[in-house]
């Protein structure tokens, strides 16, 4: 496992870190392109929430993605990345008006609105600023995904969205306001979904309210499906990459878009998780009553989605070649839930060995908190390193 990891450039870091393979991130970003350049009229943006490092946002601004945010904050990263802003769409159920004005001052793509306040406030912030904002409504499609109870997003009884039956109560409303464009339809049901038959589920929904509309002379120009395509935690090495062809397949079998509509996809983890590592160093070797613990220096402070969701992440030993035994990962916090993983398999691990927690691209630096005073772990990319 050395091979994939520079470990003789780790021993000179302080951990904990994260590491992020660029070559993957290229390649992975390389594929999405290839299977979208299939199909007319596909437009990935990169959901910012997922990984916000300067040089990752980089490497996807120079790959030709937009970007999908959710906060004022990640619209400002966008644009130090050097997103245009007609590249950048605004979600989010609470938009403050100060990220409302930073959208509009960035005259960025469109803002998917989630309720008649929210759309409202933008077109009285738009008339302000002499503007008309393009905004595409989020409907929630009641629709179910096969995944976390946590990262479901496309069911009535979710937050997220504008209910079914008042899509044409909204878009008729929203016609009479003046400082709005109404310019698309946005759905979003959930992340790490791996059966494609969910996405298929959204595509018959889809269609469903698009014969409605059409039905009452409505049309739009753009159709925004959201995210959600899943990776192989359990395989990082064998299985690096989400399928790619599958998801995109699958929509443009499925989803029956009208002449000179695009569809707009917003991928994150997808994207950036399989090429980010969490490296942490060994700590202890605790010898308990029943189980033996490998006490690591990173904490769910570094990453949280095995205690937040009970996330697997698959956990290697690079500084070991030795036989295996078997190790409860937990970490430094003053929490019984600073647990990585129980009763796995590791070469044997001494004090002083280096951890990788695989597949951490995603919702893991982004995540890191200060909780007991901690510092935030750095991120270091393969072009730092080589």
């Amino acid at each position: 496992m050395k091979g994939i990891f520079p470990v003789d450039r780790f021993e000179q870091l302080r951990t904990p870190f994260y590491y992020y393979d660029m070559a993957l991130l290229r390649q992975t970003l390389d594929t999405i392109n290839q299977e979208v350049r299939k199909h007319e009229g596909f437009v990935v943006h990169y959901a910012v929430k997922a990984n916000a490092n300067p040089e990752v946002l980089s490497a996807i601004r120079q790959a030709g993605f937009g970007t999908d945010c959710v906060s004022g904050g990640e619209i400002e990263a966008s644009i130090r990345a050097g997103f245009p802003g007609r590249k950048i769409v605004f979600a989010g159920v609470g938009k403050s008006d100060w990220e409302i004005n930073l959208g509009l001052d960035a005259d960025i793509f469109c803002f998917n609105v989630e309720s008649i306040p929210e759309l409202e406030v933008i077109n009285e912030l738009a008339t302000k600023k002499g503007k008309v904002a393009r905004v595409a409504f989020r409907l929630n499609p009641n629709v179910g995904a096969h995944t976390h109870a946590n990262i479901t997003t496309g069911l009535a009884e979710n937050k997220f969205g504008i209910a079914m039956r008042d899509m044409l109560t909204v878009i008729e409303h929203a016609r009479e306001l003046s400082n709005i464009k109404v310019v698309g339809l946005h759905f979003h049901i959930g992340s790490q979904i791996l059966d494609m038959g969910d996405f298929q589920a959204l595509c018959n929904r889809i269609n469903e309210l698009q014969n409605e509309l059409e039905r009452h002379r409505i049309t739009v120009e753009h159709i925004n499906v959201g995210g959600g395509l899943g990776i192989d935690y359990q395989h990082p090495n064998r299985v690096p990459m989400a399928d790619f062809r599958s998801y995109f397949d699958t929509y443009a079998r499925q989803l029956k878009l009208r002449p000179g509509q695009t569809l707009h996809f917003e991928l994150g983890r997808a994207v950036v998780a399989p090429c980010g590592s969490l490296i942490t160093r060994t700590l202890y070797i605790k010898e308990g009553a029943v189980k033996k613990f490998a006490i690591v220096d990173a904490g769910f402070t570094d990453l949280i989605r095995p205690a937040l969701y009970q996330a697997y992440h698959k956990i290697e030993n690079i500084s070991s070649e030795e036989p295996k035994d078997t190790y409860d990962v937990v970490g430094p916090i003053c929490e019984s839930t600073d647990v990585f993983a129980k009763q796995i398999d590791l070469n044997a691990t001494h004090r002083g060995d280096l951890l990788a927690i695989r597949s951490a691209g995603a919702y893991g630096e982004i995540m890191a908190s200060q909780y007991n005073c901690r510092p935030l772990p750095k991120g270091y990319t393969s072009d730092d390193l080589a």
